[in-house]
């Protein structure tokens, strides 16, 4: 009798402490209200990718996702602590709760999906084939095949390259990108249109060519996917539909751009 009375009194005990446990869990604030109580959205960014984000000639850290990433940080009413990282870091430190947001031009898809809760998109970017200006042996990305290119480590592009048989040669920025380029030390790039646009305003002489446009991505900010980060994910939302229905999210693309491309058309 005795030995039953202990295993109820047991049972009842760790009954108790289990729903303590869950009663604690829920009083924990969550991802937007710690960010809130810090003061401060960390985010993390490359600093090397223009337009996107990248320093200026004074050495200030500029671009499209910082002025966003600003845009947001003041609509959670907080200041924002951009974090500078390797690409192939962002997406990791995301997931370990280094960063609370990656404001770093990143794609859309699927697969990224089901491991981070991504915001709405704020723009959509074409992608490009780029080759060597006197390359006539890749036109289209079915002629990757046998051949090389030159990305970052688990960016979408390298993932396309290798989908049309290519050898991915791992790179930091988009200058290391053209050089091994030019030098013949890879074949060809796949890139953000924009990024070599704007490579090629800064680098007019610059021996590469566009071989081919490829479809646009929707581009947006992931968010560690948790039951604890789905009210930072909907205000970042929210802060984006205000910023994109008064202008703002326009103007700043065509600031850095030349183009409005807030729109998936």
């Amino acid at each position: 009798m005795k030995k039953w009375l202990a295993l109820l009194l047991a049972l009842l005990l760790t009954t108790a402490l289990c729903a303590f446990a869950a009663a604690e869990a829920d009083a924990q604030p969550d991802l937007l209200a710690r960010i809130q109580a810090r003061g401060t959205l960390i985010i993390a960014t490359e600093g090397n990718w223009s337009p996107w984000t990248y320093h200026d000639e004074n050495d200030a850290l500029v671009g499209l996702d910082v002025e966003i990433g600003t845009l947001i940080a003041h609509g959670l009413g907080v200041e924002p602590e951009f974090q500078e990282t390797d690409w192939d870091a962002i997406l990791a430190g995301v997931d370990s709760g280094r960063f609370d947001v990656a404001c770093n031009g990143v794609g859309y898809t699927a697969a990224r999906a089901e491991k981070y809760s991504f915001s709405t998109p704020y723009v959509y970017t074409h992608k490009v084939l780029v080759v060597r200006g006197d390359n006539q042996d890749i036109q289209t990305v079915e002629d990757l095949a046998g051949k090389t290119t030159a990305n970052s480590a688990s960016s979408t592009y390298a993932a396309l390259a290798e989908q049309y048989g290519a050898t991915v040669s791992y790179v930091n920025t988009l200058g290391e990108t053209i050089t091994v380029l030019e030098q013949g030390r890879v074949d060809a790039t796949i890139n953000a249109q924009v990024s070599i646009e704007d490579y090629l305003k800064e680098h007019p002489n610059a021996n590469i060519k566009v071989a081919q446009v490829l479809d646009g991505d929707p581009v947006a900010y992931p968010v560690r996917k948790s039951a604890d980060t789905d009210t930072l994910v909907a205000a970042i939302d929210e802060i984006l539909e205000t910023a994109r229905q008064d202008g703002t999210l326009a103007e700043i693309s065509l600031k850095y751009f030349g183009l409005d491309l807030t729109k998936p058309d």
